[in-house]
């Protein structure tokens, strides 16, 4: 194989064992890689039913063939497992040089199964692989932690690390890597704390091997050079996502108030202009030639990188209108190894319900001292309150109540856009293989130029559209979205790169059909593990059907439930699955998912 190493590195926690083994070619070529490759993983190896947070789970790190390569952000890898949050199939990326050295050790996924008897970090060296105890690292923050095996191992190696949130597995601990990259919302840190590994360090020294390399050194030039003379370019080097605050607020999808309102009167205080009066620094992932992170001095005086995910979430959607102080809160979850997004909407919603009075603390909106001790509370569980929210606002509130203001979808947190008037954005969130995530589907900037109001069959084509691109084939490449999502760069770049990387050649229509089969997969992992599936796992929070936007040029705006049902049924008969959302036996077929037919069938019956 070229392209891909074929490999996969095995590692047994408890027996502190090892063993790298070859998978089928074919998982390659019909899953190409990343979230492709975990699915399929976790198909065959995980035991159904098992406890996320058990010694079964499945813990898997995971490069696609254009992982690493001279190519437009190509240092990305997929963190993936059970989720303990939702429940289902959970995965994140993260941007770490521990991609680019996974593939020089040549190993397209690691996978971490069993649970140390004590805390450890995991060194691999090409074939070789250590286990170095972490007593001493246990209870630091990430920070410190990668600092510390810097030291130790050297600077030219990828780490990846969890800080006290993953220790404690708050259920949306990510994995965090470079000081503020961060990846798995669905609680992959909790996982990796609940194996007790404090870190992973990779270095590999091999070439990585490739069918073509001087085209694919061309094809790689000229997507770099496309991306800096894109119109776009300059603006986004100034800004990044950062842009996003203003674009959100004149639309009225910026959240607020825990997703009550889509506008926020201290939105200037929070913007991307604001940010560059304090912009210090940039940053970006490995071969990234657009960074995204723009690092300001939080109002402690620290480095801060933000985007536009986190200062939203803990900015407007808690009413906090103070950039500096967003920053400190942003640094204190990258330290903490906890998801910024999950954190600012079970805090917005706390608030919430302080003010209805399901909960006996009083939380104020934009009370910055008061959510500085209580993200500690959450991290360390030091309180009933904090103990109460680490578990996310799905199971936070079926124990107090305050559902129907519990913003998530399949358990994972809506992340920054409001959709009390935007159906198609919605459904992209109810429908994301994760939970409630705008990497799948981002169709929102779509459905503002268009139509916003319809709930039609175009709508629901555009964002499985979307979703196959995003969700399928970026995801599992493994490389960035942003070079065409934010400048433009040509989609007809990676059909090349890929044929370049492993002599294989794929049509648009195969590439549709490898995301399609990647769907089609979790979403029988999630059928599995929940051991059955309703259609109402497909609906967006009831709040934006039952309270309609006060404010701002949409007021009065709310989603409509016959409607959307309706685009949720477009959405089925698109993918080819049935009005529960299960996929049609023959469209399993289709995609050479035989394997899963005896599975659901016993389960919940195919259609």
């Amino acid at each position: 194989m070229k392209g891909w190493s074929g490999r996969i590195l095995w590692v047994d926690l408890s027996k502190k064992e090892y063993k790298a083994v070859e998978y089928p070619a074919e998982w390659a070529k019909q899953f190409l890689g990343g979230r492709g490759l975990a699915a399929r993983i976790l198909w065959e190896y995980l035991p159904a039913g098992a406890d996320p947070l058990g010694p079964e789970n499945l813990l898997i790190l995971a490069v696609g063939p254009l992982t690493g390569l001279s190519l437009p952000s190509s240092g990305k890898m997929v963190v993936a497992a059970k989720s303990p949050l939702t429940g289902g199939y959970g995965d994140g990326n993260v941007g770490s040089w521990a991609s680019y050295h996974m593939r020089r050790a040549h190993y397209d996924a690691i996978v971490f199964k069993g649970v140390s008897d004590k805390p450890v970090v995991v060194y691999i060296e090409d074939d070789k692989v250590e286990f170095r105890d972490a007593e001493d690292l246990w209870g630091k923050d990430t920070w410190e932690t990668e600092a510390k095996l810097k030291e130790e191992y050297g600077k030219n190696v990828g780490i990846l690390e969890i800080g006290p949130a993953g220790e404690n597995q708050v259920l949306y601990a990510t994995v965090i890597s470079q000081e503020g990259r961060s990846g798995g919302r669905p609680g992959m840190g909790a996982v990796m704390g609940s194996k007790k590994l404090k870190a992973v360090v990779i270095k590999g020294t091999k070439e990585i091997v490739v069918d073509d390399p001087k085209k694919l050194r061309e094809q790689g030039a000229k997507a770099y050079v496309e991306v800096v003379k894109s119109k776009s370019y300059p603006f986004w080097m100034r800004q990044g996502t950062m842009m996003t605050i203003d674009w959100a607020q004149e639309a009225s999808v910026l959240p607020t108030y825990n997703f009550s309102e889509g506008v926020f009167d201290g939105y200037k205080g929070i913007d991307g202009y604001r940010m560059e009066e304090m912009k210090i620094a940039q940053r970006g992932c490995p071969f990234c030639n657009m960074p995204c992170g723009n690092v300001i001095k939080d109002e402690e005086g620290d480095p801060s990188e933000l985007d536009y995910e986190n200062v939203a979430m803990l900015g407007s959607n808690i009413g906090l209108d103070d950039l500096a102080k967003v920053g400190v809160l942003n640094k204190m979850a990258d330290k903490y190894g906890v998801d910024t997004i999950s954190l600012g909407n079970t805090i917005g919603w706390a608030m919430e319900a302080s003010e209805k009075g399901l909960i006996k603390e009083k939380i104020e909106w934009g009370d910055y001292e008061r959510v500085k001790e209580l993200i500690n509370e959450i991290v360390y569980k030091t309180s009933d309150l904090g103990k109460l929210l680490a578990q996310g606002t799905k199971k936070a509130c079926s124990q107090v109540g305050g559902c129907d203001f519990a913003i998530n979808a399949k358990g994972l947190e809506v992340s920054a856009y409001d959709c009390h008037a935007a159906p198609g954005m919605a459904l992209a969130y109810a429908t994301s293989p994760i939970g409630a995530h705008h990497k799948d589907a981002w169709v929102i900037s779509w459905e503002v130029a268009t139509d916003r109001f319809a709930y039609s069959r175009e709508k629901a084509a555009k964002v499985i559209e979307l979703q196959r691109i995003r969700g399928g084939l970026f995801e599992s490449f493994v490389a960035c979205r942003l070079p065409w999502v934010e400048v433009g760069l040509n989609l007809d770049h990676y059909p090349k790169l890929l044929k370049y990387a492993t002599g294989v050649t794929y049509t648009w229509d195969d590439l549709y059909n490898v995301a399609d089969r990647i769907y089609a997969l979790i979403r029988a992992l999630w059928i599995r593990e929940l051991g059955g599936w309703s259609r109402e796992m497909d609906y967006p929070p009831e709040k934006w059907f039952k309270q309609p936007l006060t404010k701002g040029p949409l007021a009065g705006s709310k989603l409509d439930k016959e409607k959307y049902g309706q685009l949720l049924n477009y959405y089925y008969e698109i993918r080819g699955w049935d009005e529960r959302g299960v996929p049609k036996r023959e469209t399993l077929k289709r995609l050479g998912l035989d394997f899963l037919i005896p599975t659901l069938e016993k389960i919940v019956g195919l259609s």
